[in-house]
């Protein structure tokens, strides 16, 4: 249901602890409630789960007071929105408007947390650590205060070397980790032909450094140079 009400009575300075307008000088004059702070935080809360989108994530709403402005038209009915382009997240905004009686608006701020899961370290691990089941553990951390490339699965942390240190319980970003190298510049790599039904394979030396999935270049028993995608266990895959 969308959230609007009609205005049915004036609210005296004392009897209106549920309106916001006891707190502010612009509510004050007009005489009349606008929305209660909990009706208006309820939306707040809604519209940013709706944003956030996620079973997972525990979403919080801190309501604030807007700046003292002018007194506004007596209003009808007024309903709550969101300001175009807004994003309920971190430090925000919600406004009040007028539908019915009067042209007028008011943006109350917001602070918007969101808690989820995340993957951090068991355990402080230096540069350079191949990342093992063991290594990681998941926790709840407030994501709003969290920069963006949080992995939600550790397939894409395992097997994978840590660019940076970290701390015990820091959470470990997409950045922070690097694919660990297959293959090393001098290595002896095996060449591999892979098509319909059959195999082709040969030696070579590889002129690079990479990791799976990467390209490489090596050179062949033959002195021929060709270019192939690095694999585990010195591998490289040329196309057929």
């Amino acid at each position: 249901m969308p959230f609007t009400r009609p205005l049915l009575r004036s609210v005296s300075r004392t009897a209106s602890a549920l309106a916001l307008c006891l707190a502010l000088p612009l509510w004050a004059q007009t005489a009349q409630p606008l929305m209660t702070a909990d009706e208006l935080r309820a939306y707040a809360l809604q519209q940013a789960q709706l944003a956030v989108n996620d079973p997972a994530a525990r979403v919080e709403v801190q309501l604030g007071m807007p700046e003292a402005q002018a007194p506004v038209a007596p209003c009808l009915r007024s309903e709550p929105f969101v300001p175009a382009g807004m994003r309920l997240w971190g430090r925000a905004s919600v406004g009040v408007r007028c539908v019915d009686g009067a042209n007028w608006r008011v943006l109350f701020p917001v602070t918007v947390s969101v808690w989820g899961p995340a993957w951090v370290a068991a355990s402080a691990l230096p540069a350079g650590t191949t990342l093992g089941a063991n290594d990681l553990r998941e926790t709840e951390v407030e994501l709003t205060r969290e920069r963006a490339g949080l992995p939600r699965g550790t397939e894409s942390l395992l097997g994978k070397v840590l660019v940076r240190p970290l701390q015990a319980g820091q959470t470990v970003h997409a950045d922070a980790v690097r694919a660990a190298t297959v293959v090393t510049a001098g290595d002896v790599v095996r060449l591999r032909v892979l098509g319909g039904g059959f195999a082709i394979t040969a030696s070579g030396q590889s002129l690079g450094t990479a990791a799976d999935g990467q390209p490489v270049r090596v050179r062949t028993d033959f002195g021929r140079t060709v270019t192939g995608v690095a694999r585990a266990g010195r591998i490289v895959d040329l196309q057929p």
